[in-house]
């Protein structure tokens, strides 16, 4: 809490109400037309560009446990995985992450935390196993497809550890302290975290199925994601609130 330095703007007045510690992280990200992106932001966010791009993201990391605050060795969860494909935005010219999925075989972020946060949930079974610095990791969503939403692949971090820059796409990309949510299409919510800068590596990845993206009809298979890793985080979040009401 008393290392703000780094921050684009003040933290939040109230207290903070959950920890969480993230470990074995991997980035991946692609560079995306505004236009394509823009059927799947609601009104009034705004899609965020680097370089004239949008940018879609893959996260794919161990959830290492949910801490209530005044509980700090309880978890509300066991450990679990999880992969989400995220997207980044602005509000009033506040930066943010916007989750367009997150696949989690973690009963409590089904049906607790996608009702607090408005976050579009799925369960799915999700694998991270590490063979000495190499992970191999897969999700298959839950359902009756014969084409389950799915991904597999591995990696592992491949350089030093360094912070970004600001100004670079890798700061842009890691460095958000705050998500965006919707209830209903319309109004819009807004949940503030903290965490310290990400201690990032450079990443090798390998990806032999990735239809994450089936949803939304993009056909990204033809680019190489740009791979980073990080080792852990703990990070804390605030209570969720509204934004923007339309009336």
């Amino acid at each position: 809490m008393k290392e703000v330095a780094h921050r684009p703007y003040p933290l939040p007045s109230k207290n903070w109400i959950i920890r969480q510690t993230w470990n074995n992280l991997l980035f991946l990200h692609w560079p995306i037309s505004p236009k394509q992106l823009q059927p799947f932001i609601p009104s009034p966010l705004q899609i965020d560009i680097f370089n004239q791009y949008a940018w879609i993201g893959i996260i794919v990391f161990d959830m290492g446990g949910i801490y209530p605050r005044g509980f700090s060795l309880k978890s509300l969860t066991p450990k679990f995985k999880e992969i989400n494909v995220r997207t980044y935005v602005l509000l009033n010219g506040k930066p943010g992450v916007y989750f367009l999925s997150l696949d989690v075989p973690d009963w409590a972020s089904l049906t607790i935390a996608k009702r607090w946060y408005h976050l579009p949930y799925h369960p799915a079974k999700v694998s991270i196993q590490n063979e000495e610095q190499t992970f191999h990791c897969s999700s298959i969503r839950n359902g009756k497809t014969n084409s389950p939403i799915s991904f597999n692949g591995k990696f592992k971090p491949i350089s030093e550890v360094f912070f970004p820059q600001e100004g670079t796409l890798e700061h842009w990309l890691t460095e958000r302290y705050c998500l965006y949510s919707t209830k209903n299409g319309i109004d819009i919510y807004c949940g503030e975290i903290h965490h310290r800068p990400w201690p990032l590596q450079i990443a090798e990845a390998e990806i032999s199925r990735n239809t994450m993206f089936s949803p939304f009809e993009w056909d990204l298979s033809d680019l190489k994601p740009i791979s980073h890793y990080a080792k852990g985080m703990d990070t804390l979040f605030w209570n969720i609130k509204r934004v923007y009401i339309p009336y």
